[in-house]
């Protein structure tokens, strides 16, 4: 059993977990077969949740929730909370993908453009030949198809559903049809389809470290990234900053 290290930080939860850690707490939930929504926050999740109380509501009832962006590590420390390391979604995606076909897990992916989907798949299956695949359909559908796509990765037995689509629809979409579905571990993996796929180019290395790859994802897609990181990073400050004069307030 994993301990629990669960924090309250800027209106979100937040386990205090490494990634090993996180896995064996994945481990955990899959073994007890009860339906469950794994989220990551990062500092544009967090000003969502701030105007967006539905998303709140479920990132707040989730089981499992890590810190995806670096942004989120720094704030916590920054309120003094001891928080080392961040779990990033895709991180965690690539890992637990390893640990499916060591485990005989059987994951579904659910998202991105059909050749996305499909290059992410034969990706893992010819690196992990072991690995069993449930299943995989696209994210392009309409909301009157959504009980039936459940409906679906139901029948497929999945223990893991890997959705990638954006931030909140996919929050609000697996909360919505998790029960239906009856998966054990479903979490949003965001874009990751595409970087796996190579679509879309991921930062280098020294750029995740230094907190700075949100700024690679705005050069790549300046006009899409625009608003969420030039406007949003300032949002996020300000959130930190009046949580640390509250913080001041009331010592």
């Amino acid at each position: 059993m994993v301990e629990n290290k669960r924090i309250h930080l800027l209106g979100s939860v937040l386990d205090v977990l490494s990634m090993e850690e996180t896995l064996s707490r994945v481990e955990e939930l899959i073994e007890a077969g009860q339906p469950s929504q794994h989220v990551v926050i990062n500092a544009s999740k967090i000003n969502l949740m701030a105007e967006n109380e539905e998303l709140q509501k479920i990132v707040n009832a989730s089981p499992l929730v890590n810190a995806d962006g670096q942004s989120v590590v720094w704030a916590a420390q920054f309120l003094g909370y001891d928080v080392k390391e961040r779990v990033t979604g895709i991180d965690l995606f690539e890992n637990l993908v390893a640990k499916a076909a060591e485990k005989g897990w059987k994951p579904y992916y659910f998202g991105a453009t059909e050749e996305a989907v499909r290059e992410v798949v034969r990706i893992h299956q010819e690196k992990y030949p072991s690995l069993k695949v449930a299943g995989f359909r696209n994210g392009y559908f309409e909301d009157v198809e959504s009980e039936q796509i459940a409906h679906e990765i139901k029948e497929s037995q999945a223990d893991i559903v890997f959705v990638a689509f954006s931030s909140p629809k996919k929050e609000v979409w697996v909360n919505a049809h998790k029960e239906l579905m009856q998966v054990p571990f479903v979490m949003g993996v965001g874009g990751s389809f595409d970087v796996i796929a190579g679509k879309t180019k991921r930062a280098p290395k020294w750029m995740q470290k230094t907190g700075l790859e949100w700024f690679y994802r705005l050069v790549q897609e300046p006009r899409r990234m625009f608003k969420r990181y030039a406007v949003g990073n300032f949002r996020f400050v300000k959130h930190v900053l009046t949580a640390k004069r509250n913080q001041k307030r009331s010592e």
